[in-house]
């Protein structure tokens, strides 16, 4: 590991633990960090920070690929990309949804590094019920059908009344 590398790792554990968050590296891999974002609507977000050579890449997941409405949800995915800073939603093979960036080693200080997992959070859990009503509203009608009809609570639900109305 050379030195830019290594002060890259201190600059992320240094944000990380001002931020009061609680991380790990995989086996094997003491240069990638995993962290546990928290949030209101997804209610939390697994990040990964990975210093290399040239840049520290940030990786999360937001969703699993669309059941439905593929291409207003992937449309709403690239529109949005034009406003986002640090990060870019992207897709792997099966079409789950991701973020990803990349900061140059040079670029990496401790307030860029919250700003970057504050865009993941920002992007992640502030998009999180417009994606799933986007690319899922007929899974939560089901949902909300299969626990109504075994008197379970739906109140996890509440925030998509409005694709649950039922026509009089």
């Amino acid at each position: 590991m050379v030195e830019a590398e290594r002060e890259a790792c201190r600059t992320v554990e240094q944000a990380l633990t001002e931020a009061e968050l609680t991380w790990e590296h995989p086996e094997g891999h003491p240069q990638t960090y995993v962290v546990s974002l928290p949030g209101t609507r997804k209610l939390s977000t697994t990040c990964s920070l990975a210093v290399g050579r040239h840049t520290l890449s940030v990786n999360a997941f937001v969703v699993r690929h669309p059941d439905e409405n593929h291409e207003a949800f992937y449309r709403w995915l690239l529109e949005r990309n034009t406003r986002m800073y640090g990060v870019s939603y992207a897709i792997d093979s099966l079409g789950d949804v991701y973020l990803a960036g990349r900061l140059p080693l040079a670029a990496v200080a401790a307030d860029e590094v919250d700003r970057l997992l504050g865009a993941v959070v920002e992007n992640a859990d502030g998009s999180f019920n417009t994606l799933l009503e986007l690319g899922f509203a007929s899974a939560i009608r089901r949902e909300y059908d299969w626990r109504t009809s075994r008197g379970e609570s739906t109140r996890n639900l509440d925030a998509f009344a409005h694709l649950l109305s039922k026509p009089e």
